[in-house]
């Protein structure tokens, strides 16, 4: 048998109480907050997606020396092009983490431009209804226009 030591006590369940009503008063504040804007979350991934990608664009013309063209599309991130202007240097393994394409949070592909018309390339996701244009929640998502 072992005795408890001087100054070695349990939490009472009074503070065990407190902390769980602090915990459920946190949750009642943040969650539907959360909840609440499921538009502007998918909005949010869309954006850390096109810079994720612009990375990958980055480096692709860091050893290759151009982006790739509309025609090898993003899949030129993921396999070695074999259409347009072959890379010189294209990196085994492809430019992106995981080895494919993400799909923007609406479940469309993102499209892309080479040369675009807003700089070297554009993308864009053309957000939940997957129109060019639109307003409101159904507002594009543009590389341009990302701060």
């Amino acid at each position: 048998m072992t005795r408890d030591k001087p100054g070695h006590r349990g939490f009472t369940l009074i503070e065990i109480m407190v902390v769980i009503v602090i915990l459920g008063i946190l949750a009642g504040l943040i969650i539907p907050r959360i909840m609440g804007r499921p538009e502007e979350a998918r909005r949010m991934k869309a954006v850390v997606q096109i810079e994720g990608l612009e990375t990958a664009l980055r480096l692709y013309k860091l050893d290759n020396g151009t982006y790739p063209s509309t025609e090898q599309g993003l899949q030129a991130l993921v396999e070695l092009p074999t259409v347009g202007e072959l890379p010189m240097a294209w990196r085994e393994g492809g430019y992106l983490e995981k080895g494919k394409l993400p799909k923007d949070p609406w479940g469309n592909e993102y499209v892309y431009l080479s040369p675009g018309l807003h700089g070297d390339y554009d993308f864009m996701s053309y957000g939940p209804d997957g129109e060019p244009g639109g307003e409101g929640k159904n507002k594009d998502v543009n590389s341009w226009e990302l701060d």
